[in-house]
């Protein structure tokens, strides 16, 4: 037992499943839940993003798929996978209704009008202009991403990251037979920042691009112009593509602007750059596997359709879907991105009052929290955990985490599921993300059930 939490770290190691909690917490918390009219609202009530929307029984990853894992009664609140649990905009599901009444669905076509809603809405919103000529649509973030990476980067030549990163671009990186070169951030006051230095000295003849996240998943930076100048001229001097993931654009919290890389000043930059978007973070498409990559640079995009590197494959009711939400869903993606402003004021605030073992600053974009649990693994003894399981597992087995153990004792004791920090490469040791783009009630339940499950420990 670890001499100074009360967490019996064997009896853990030995349990074969997770118990379900008698309620959703325990008692004699002195935590206390704000009564619902403290929660912020917005006066304008035509979108309903507080009612709790049951996604159970969809063979949704977010709920389903956790619960088959640890049971029904050990997961209250998954706040692990990045999408969101409202209704989407009315919009798109009186377009896909619409479309659904014709009943073929033969090859597509990509009509005209949706380009246009793709240069409309990025223009009207972003103050971007994209040539249609030179954009490319794809299935999803990821295809297009791992195109791209094979036109650019052989096989066993370095891609530069950005650690903490987002979890995604190590397995596409890995899919194209590349290696991941982790530039950590700075971490200052809980903001991270480049280390332009350490950036510039980890380029050499063998790196080719730089998967770049903005606004940055998990962390939540929403990079300033000046920073994006900076890297932007480092990479074209040391002639590194810029890969910019740009799907979070559309969650910035209020105060913030986010500046998309292609609209940079100097154009020998920009030129050196393609940028990946889709309104599936937007509008909550994931499904629809619906997304699009553009440059200004025609000898990228021909790179990266030659030789078959790329294949535009759409999905008709993806297009359906997205190209009614950027016609006619920007007043819904102001008020879900209101509402999950105020859900990120309530839960930094909410952790600073009631849980002193988890630390929160507030994302400038995206909606996710990037925690610090290090009190958590400290408390748990969860690096003595990971390290008791690591020296007894097989050895073609990966090594266990401290921030795996904080997310099992979680499940266990508080019944929310985070997703753990070592995911997302260097610099995640110690952290946890938290996917906030849901009910405030639910996110009020998780972190309840979260300050009791802490409280004494």
């Amino acid at each position: 037992m670890s001499p100074h939490t009360g967490f019996d770290r064997r009896a853990f190691l030995k349990s074969a499943g997770m118990a379900a909690l008698a309620g959703t917490a325990c008692s004699g918390t002195s935590a206390q839940t704000p009564a619902r009219g403290a929660v912020a609202r917005l006066e304008d009530s035509r979108f309903d993003f507080d009612t709790i929307y049951d996604r159970i029984g969809t063979d949704c990853s977010k709920w389903d798929a956790q619960i088959a894992k640890y049971g029904r009664g050990n997961i209250a609140v998954p706040m692990g996978t990045a999408d969101q649990d409202f209704k989407i905009a009315p919009v798109i599901t009186r377009a896909l209704r619409e479309r659904i009444e014709h009943e073929n669905y033969g090859y597509l076509t990509i009509p005209t009008s949706y380009l246009e809603s793709i240069v409309d809405w990025n223009s009207r919103r972003h103050g971007l202009e994209i040539d249609p000529g030179l954009l490319l649509h794809a299935d999803g973030v990821h295809p297009a991403l791992i195109s791209a990476l094979r036109a650019f980067c052989p096989p066993g030549s370095k891609v530069l990251l950005m650690a903490p990163v987002y979890s995604g671009f190590y397995t596409d990186i890995r899919i194209v037979g590349c290696q991941a070169e982790e530039s950590p951030m700075a971490l200052v006051n809980g903001r991270y920042a480049i280390d332009f230095d350490d950036l510039e000295r980890r380029i050499d003849h063998d790196t080719h691009a730089l998967m770049l996240c903005n606004p940055q998943n998990p962390t939540g930076n929403v990079w300033s112009r000046a920073d994006l100048t900076r890297l932007g001229e480092i990479c074209t001097q040391r002639r590194v593509v810029v890969l910019s993931d740009e799907i979070h654009c559309d969650f910035v919290s209020d105060g913030h602007t986010y500046t998309p890389y292609a609209t940079l000043d100097d154009e020998s930059v920009v030129r050196n750059s393609v940028s990946f978007k889709s309104a599936s973070k937007s509008f909550n498409l994931s499904a629809m596997k619906c997304a699009y990559m553009y440059s200004t640079n025609g000898d990228h995009i021909s790179r990266i359709t030659a030789a078959g590197q790329h294949r535009q494959s759409m999905n008709t009711l993806g297009v359906v879907a997205a190209q009614a939400a950027y016609d006619h869903g920007e007043e819904w993606q102001r008020h879900v991105g209101a509402y999950i402003d105020g859900t990120l004021d309530y839960a930094e605030s909410f952790i600073e009052t009631h849980l002193p073992l988890v630390e929160l600053v507030k994302p400038e974009g995206t909606y996710l929290g990037w925690l610090d649990v290090s009190g958590v693994v400290d408390a748990i003894g969860a690096e003595e955990t990971a390290a008791d399981i690591n020296r007894n597992r097989a050895e073609s087995a990966s090594d266990v985490t401290p921030e795996e153990i904080v997310q099992q004792y979680l499940v266990e004791h508080a019944q929310v599921l985070l997703n753990p920090g070592s995911l997302y490469g260097f610099g995640g040791a110690g952290r946890m993300r938290m996917n906030l783009a849901t009910s405030r009630q639910l996110v009020e339940l998780a972190l309840t059930n979260m300050a009791r499950a802490l409280e004494h420990l």
